[in-house]
């Protein structure tokens, strides 16, 4: 049984066997010894202390034991070196000229490095973990960031799982340098160095984190410049010619736009957006908006050829002249884009009604029309009497303005079936508005029993697009019986659908529906099938009546 004491090395308790606690009091006396004449004894002192109790923290670990033994302490003084062998180790350096070098080296250990940091110490600590220069280090995680972050992402991740060199020994520990007596004053005195070499350059090591990236920009733009000359010359001509494809090819599309634009706008007034120029000015858009999109295609297109064949740049006298037309063209592209914005600031309706003929039963069948109609020039000018005389033109539906036509259906208050018409329209006014609600046409047919509604409004020829719109409002009186064909379904609201009604009805081929009028509005007409009963005995089977 042996006498155990405890002891505080720099804040951690160990339990320490009385023999072995001897032993380590009077190392640790002659450690102090020896320091006690340097230029900071205490400090050196605490980072070979700190050491001790980082070992018998590894040992109490390792052994799973809880007391320091004897042969602990003189394990560790053996790692450490004696006093006495460090003198001797003085002595023979001091007196012969031979470059003596101490054996120093031991395994290196990976830590983030506090004292030569941009921001984490992160590449600094892998340069002297693998004993080559910190800038390759940085320069590798500033290349590998421009491939989608991946160096930003990993140096997080080293940041995070690598520790931070915090005492003396994990500074030695990350520069490969033996912990023990020799090693600790190695360190002290390289400390003390950088410390003077600090002080005679106060000056310039008053921002050290300034000049540390000051130095890592220089030299990153220095490797860089020097692959850029070589290889990545290449890379830019590639580039270059890349740019001066797609440029060419926008070129050609502008030019074959503005072609379309002044031959094609003007007989195709229906379609977005020539539906919305006014003939006075259409053709200057086209050719502002043309003059504005292809200068600045011509100079990355002249920029790029200096760039690459390092050829003479164009006369400042036709820049100047360039630039001025591009400007006036973009001036009048806002100035007339701006006119026809303020064409759509206000809005404008009327109604008028269309007296529907009754039926006998109050039946109706509403159809689209298929019938293509003529204004007068038109007819005049495809000759129709003579060309298509007793015959009927189909309308393809290649001139309709899309969604400008509604159809809602509703429980008339009176016995009279009727029509109402909606039109709508904007403008730069109120009156406006209203007139180009008026400048429209909307064709609807009644042939005894069957009501024709065309599919789309018309505008009046020579008048721009200005949001017109219809809206149909198709009054019947109660217990009206309406057969809807399904080419009328797109343009059906208030719920009513063709489509669904087929499906309810198991009839999906069908090309139409059947709808009752209720109290409730237009519903869906069931077909349902009854089947009677049949009696066990009964020799025949009866087949299911419909019933309507």
């Amino acid at each position: 049984m042996n006498k155990t004491i405890i002891i505080n090395i720099n804040g951690t308790v160990f339990h320490i066997e009385e023999d072995a606690y001897e032993t380590l009091k009077t190392y640790m006396t002659d450690v102090k010894r020896h320091f006690l004449n340097s230029a900071d004894s205490l400090e050196i002192t605490t980072d070979i202390e700190n050491r001790i109790a980082e070992m018998f923290t590894d040992i109490l670990a390792r052994e799973n034991k809880q007391v320091i033994v004897e042969q602990d302490v003189r394990l560790i003084i053996e790692q450490m070196g004696t006093v006495e062998d460090f003198e001797h180790a003085e002595e023979e350096t001091s007196s012969t000229h031979n470059n003596y070098t101490y054996n120093n080296s031991a395994t290196r250990a990976l830590f983030r490095d506090p004292d030569d940091h941009l921001l984490g110490g992160v590449c600094a600590g892998l340069a002297n973990y693998f004993d080559i220069q910190t800038i390759w280090v940085r320069l590798a995680f500033a290349l590998s960031a421009a491939f989608f972050g991946t160096g930003v992402l990993l140096y997080a991740i080293l940041w995070i799982i690598i520790p931070r060199a915090i005492t003396r020994a994990d500074r030695m520990a990350m520069k490969g340098e033996k912990l023990n007596l020799q090693g600790f004053k190695n360190n002290f005195e390289e400390e003390l160095s950088a410390v003077r070499n600090h002080l005679t350059n106060l000056q310039e090591e008053a921002k050290p984190l300034v000049y540390k990236f000051r130095d890592f920009i220089n030299e990153f733009f220095f490797h860089l410049g020097k692959f850029i000359r070589g290889a990545g010359k290449i890379f830019i001509k590639i580039l270059g010619i890349m740019i001066l494809l797609a440029c060419l090819g926008f070129a050609i599309f502008l030019v074959v736009c503005l072609g379309l634009a002044t031959v094609w706008g003007d007989s195709h007034t229906h379609m977005f957006p020539f539906s919305v120029m006014l003939n006075e000015y259409a053709n200057r858009i086209y050719v502002s908006g043309f003059i504005a999109a292809f200068i600045p295609v011509l100079a990355i297109f002249l920029l790029t050829i200096k760039a690459i064949f390092n050829t003479r740049t164009i006369d400042k006298s036709i820049a100047s002249v360039i630039f001025v037309a591009w400007l006036f063209a973009v001036g009048v592209l806002v100035f007339y884009g701006s006119k026809i914005a303020a064409g759509f600031r206000s809005s404008a309706s009327f109604n008028q009604t269309v007296t529907i003929a009754p039926t006998p039963k109050n039946t109706y069948y509403l159809k689209l029309n298929d019938v293509k109609y003529f204004s007068h020039d038109d007819s005049v000018r495809l000759d129709m009497k003579s060309h298509f005389q007793n015959m009927v033109v189909t309308d393809e539906n290649n001139d309709f303005e899309p969604d400008n036509l509604s159809i809602k259906i509703e429980k008339s208050d009176v016995s009279q079936p009727v029509l109402i018409e909606t039109f709508h329209a904007k403008g730069s006014h109120y009156d406006d508005a209203l007139l180009n609600a008026r400048n429209t046409r909307y064709i609807f047919v009644q042939q005894d029993s069957i009501l024709k509604f065309d599919r789309y409004l018309q505008r009046m020829p020579g008048e721009s697009w200005h949001d017109q719109e219809i809206e149909l409002t198709l009054k019947m009186p109660l217990n009206s019986t309406l057969i809807i064909d399904e080419r009328l379904n797109e343009f059906l609201r208030n719920g009513i659908n063709v489509r669904e009604c087929k499906e309810s009805n198991k009839k999906p081929d069908a090309t139409s529906a059947t709808f009752i009028m209720t109290v409730n509005g237009l519903e869906c007409k069931i077909d349902t099938l009854v089947t009677p009963v049949i009696k066990p005995d009964s020799a025949k089977v009866a087949k299911p009546a419909k019933v309507k």
